[in-house]
């Protein structure tokens, strides 16, 4: 299960003046499933504006209603084997997101986990959050408990001139749980969560794995 305080404390490091972002990435996909462009940059590289569009876009996944949009998911040891999206997500975390090959394959693998008949948008930050520590109070102290080195994604469908609508699709790895990070474990994002995709699950887990957890 996941902690709301967990995920409102993570949100309140995405501001444009004390963001925890350093990286954000992305690709353009279009209505055939290709990438047709990509862009890789420093976080505080981005215009004001760009930076509060895209810390908005970001909170969207972590603001959104915990247990029910966003749900927490466990890696088995099958879906962490040797070219496999867990495998894929670490090297993309461990690079901070600057290798563009690797990026690349992600974006491939993303567009074909959601195949939709119009153009979409695939966004990655890479954040890094000293966790302080609290004391009895729960009062936070200065001392740095844990660095949570963690990558958040969302796809959107792009309305006009790569212009973002509401995330349909996110997560975040790797999981933010009693303030600490999880490695075996993601958070995921659907934003309908009547209507999950199945196609991303897949990728992640195996649809042998899928189905047998429905």
């Amino acid at each position: 299960m996941i902690n709301r305080e967990d995920m409102l404390e993570l949100t309140r490091r995405m501001t444009p003046k004390r963001t925890c972002f350093d990286r954000v990435a992305g690709a353009y996909v279009d209505e055939t499933g290709q990438v047709e462009d990509t862009f890789n940059i420093h976080f505080g590289k981005l215009l004001e504006s760009e930076k509060t569009r895209n810390l908005k876009l970001a909170k969207e996944i972590l603001q959104s209603r915990t247990n029910d949009q966003l749900k927490e998911y466990q890696f088995s040891c099958h879906a962490k084997g040797q070219n496999s999206m867990w495998m894929l997500l670490n090297v993309m975390r461990e690079c901070g997101l600057k290798n563009d090959a690797v990026m690349d394959i992600f974006y491939e693998q993303m567009a074909d986990a959601y195949p939709v008949d119009h153009d979409s948008a695939i966004y990655v930050f890479h954040g890094v959050y000293d966790i302080p520590l609290k004391g009895e109070d729960k009062e936070q102290l200065w001392e740095s408990e844990e660095v949570y080195d963690f990558i958040l994604c969302i796809v959107s469908d792009v309305k006009e001139e790569y212009t973002l609508d509401q995330p349909v699709l996110g997560f975040l790895y790797p999981a933010f749980s009693e303030r600490s990070g999880e490695k075996d474990k993601i958070q995921i994002y659907h934003q309908n969560p009547e209507k999950i995709e199945e196609g991303f699950l897949y990728k992640l887990f195996g649809k042998q794995e899928v189905e047998s957890k429905h």
